[in-house]
Order: C-alpha cells, then structure tokens, then sequence
C-alpha cells in the first residue's frame, strides 16, 4: 500500500512521467493515432547524375511532378506530413494507397512493403535529448521507385542526412556514381548509424548510473533508474524490426535494387545486428544495475541493523545490572553498603568493553 501511494505521490510531483509511460508503452495499430498538420510543407530536390546536380526547394507540390520523368536520380525529400499534399504527391508517383496511409500513420512498427513495383521502407529515426535524457523518435517513410526515392518525415531540425546532401554537391562521390537504390541504401544506412550515436549516449548515462549506484544508492537513483529502463524500450523497439525490414529488402526479387548495391545492405544488415545485440546488452546492464541498487540498499540496511545489534548487545549488562539492584525488595544483600555502587558502575562499564574486544576479535565489525 505504501509502494503503490509513493508511485501516485511521484506522478504528483512530475506528471510527465506517467505521459511519458503512456507514450512509451501506448500500442494500438487499430486506432488512428490524432496527427496535428504543419502549416506548411517544404520540398527538398536533389536531382542528379554523375555530370551535375541540380538543388532547389520548391514552393507548391505540384512543381515537384515533372521530376518524375527526369533522366536523372531524383531524391525528393518532403519535411511536414500535410495529409492532402501528401496524397497529391503518391498519387502522382503511383504509390499504392495502403502505402499512404502508412505514411501518415503514428507509431507504425518499422516495417518493408514491396507493392505496385515500388519498395517502401518504414522506420524511426532516433536522437537524445541531454536535457531530459530521453530517447526522442521520429517516423520516416523512404519510398524507391524507378529513378526516384521520395522520403517523407515529421521535422527537417532532427535530420540525420546532411551530410548525405553534401556528398550529392561533389561530383566524385559514389552517391552520384550510382543510381537510386544506392540512394535509397545510404538513407537507410544513416539512419542505422545514427542508432549508435544515441546508444553511445545512453551507455554513459548508464555508466553514470552505475557509479552513483555504487557511491550513494537512494530513491531518486531507483527513478534514473526506472527513466533509463523506459528510455531502453524505446530503443528496443525502435531497433529489432529493422533487421526484418533489412532482410526483406535483401530478398526482394525487385528489379529497382540492382545485384551490386545488395552488398551495401547486408553492410546494414551487419550493422543492425550490431546494434541489436548492443541494445540487448544495454538491455542487460539495466537489470544488473536494478539488482545493484537492491544489493546497495540491503546492505545499507544490514549495516544499520548490525550497529544497532551491536548497541543493543553492549547496553544489555547494564540493563540487566541495573535491572537486579533496582528491584525493591528490602532484604537484598549488598544493596546499601558502600561498594556496591562501584562494583555495578565497573561491570556496567567493563563487561562491554570484554565484549567489544570479543566482537572485533571474531571480526564482527
């Protein structure tokens, strides 16, 4: 009772923690999950071949279906997911509805479609906030088709592509040798690599952790505790479908992803088994320091307990003489003559000065 009225006290005390509960552990497929529209939506063109390249931002969405035509790669990078826009744009590139909805979906599981001839990959993107020390995702939809990848996320600031988009300016690059499957395996291998990043953070937290742990184990480590155990569901579940998803692409039959870009992703699938044992090891490692703290907090307490035996052991003569010549009774030998009152005081004092020496000598304390 007093566990579960210290849980509610604490979600008084901080409520995001119970939104963020909610929002770690909320699963639903069946529900649409409510999506506020941006006012606006920015359109990215990276259009390009091995001679030039060719970068703008268009203004309106149907400036971006002429490149659909285009002789060259096209990457079309759309920031802010407007429902309306959005389908004007699948329904110009022949991306199958199914395809559309799970592009303006919420927390899909990260998954890999192959339908009406072109591959679509769903997946999280992920970073760290330092300030609240959490693991903060972002869906993205990559949808290749023949000379075109069109990406489509949430919010341009937490981009993982950047220097994608300066290797597309050079003219050498091997991004610009090859064609759009290599493109659409480079945005998923940043995002895959990017889920290092964060894991390397996440393990200093934990590292962290643990020295306070050993140093000073109190209940405010219990909840870094807890917080961090959230922050590695997160990852968790951000992380393992992405080996499904990568192996689906690797047995693809598609003729968009030619044979010499399918060693690029079984790079990736390398690299996400990586990350899949790392997060498992994290994983781990937040077990150990729970058993850690409870150790901690058992030992403090036998500690406590052994001092508090020891007093109670050290007082129990004096207790006890002072129990036997306190009694009332009036024949009594020795009650009222002079040394009496010494001989109690000395064995008061000296018999637990034997036991303390008895006690170290067994190596007690």
């Amino acid at each position: 009772m007093f566990e579960q009225s210290k849980k509610y006290f604490s979600y008084i005390l901080n409520p995001m923690e119970l939104l963020r509960t909610k929002k770690v552990l909320q699963v639903n497929p069946t529900v649409a999950s409510p999506r506020a529209e941006p006012e606006e939506i920015k359109i990215f063109v990276f259009d390009y071949n091995a001679a030039q390249a060719d970068v703008r931002e268009l203004k309106t969405v149907p400036e971006c279906f002429a490149f659909l035509d285009s002789p060259k790669t096209t990457w079309l990078n759309v920031d802010g997911l407007r429902k309306v826009d959005v389908e004007k744009i699948c329904a110009h590139y022949g991306i199958h509805y199914l395809i559309t909805e799970d592009i303006l979906s919420i927390g899909q599981r990260p998954k890999m479609d192959e339908i009406d001839g072109l591959v679509f990959c769903l997946l999280n993107m992920m970073y760290f906030n330092e300030k609240d020390s959490a693991v903060e995702i972002e869906q993205i939809s990559i949808v290749l088709g023949k000379n075109f990848v069109i990406s489509f996320q949430e919010d341009a600031a937490k981009d993982v592509f950047n220097p994608l988009r300066d290797r597309l300016k050079i003219s050498g690059s091997k991004v610009r040798q090859n064609g759009a499957d290599y493109l659409f395996y480079s945005l998923i291998d940043m995002i895959v690599d990017n889920y290092f990043v964060v894991m390397e953070k996440l393990g200093e937290k934990i590292e962290g952790l643990e020295e306070d742990i050993v140093r000073n184990a109190n209940t405010r480590t219990l909840a870094k505790i807890n917080m961090l155990r959230k922050e590695m569901i997160v990852l968790k579940r951000s992380i393992a479908p992405v080996r499904e998803l990568v192996n689906g692409i690797l047995r693809s039959d598609s003729d968009l992803i030619e044979e010499r870009t399918e060693k690029y992703f079984k790079d990736v699938y390398d690299h996400i088994l990586q990350a899949n044992e790392l997060a498992e090891n994290y994983r781990d490692m937040m077990m150990n320091l729970n058993d850690l703290y409870l150790s901690n907090v058992n030992l403090k307490m036998n500690e406590v307990m052994k001092v508090m035996a020891v007093v109670t052991c050290l007082l129990a003569p004096a207790t006890v003489i002072g129990g036997i010549f306190g009694m009332n009774f009036e024949n009594m030998k020795w009650l009222h003559t002079n040394t009496t009152f010494i001989i109690a005081a000395f064995a008061m004092i000296g018999i637990p000065l034997i036991m303390i020496r008895i006690f170290r000598k067994r190596g007690w304390f």
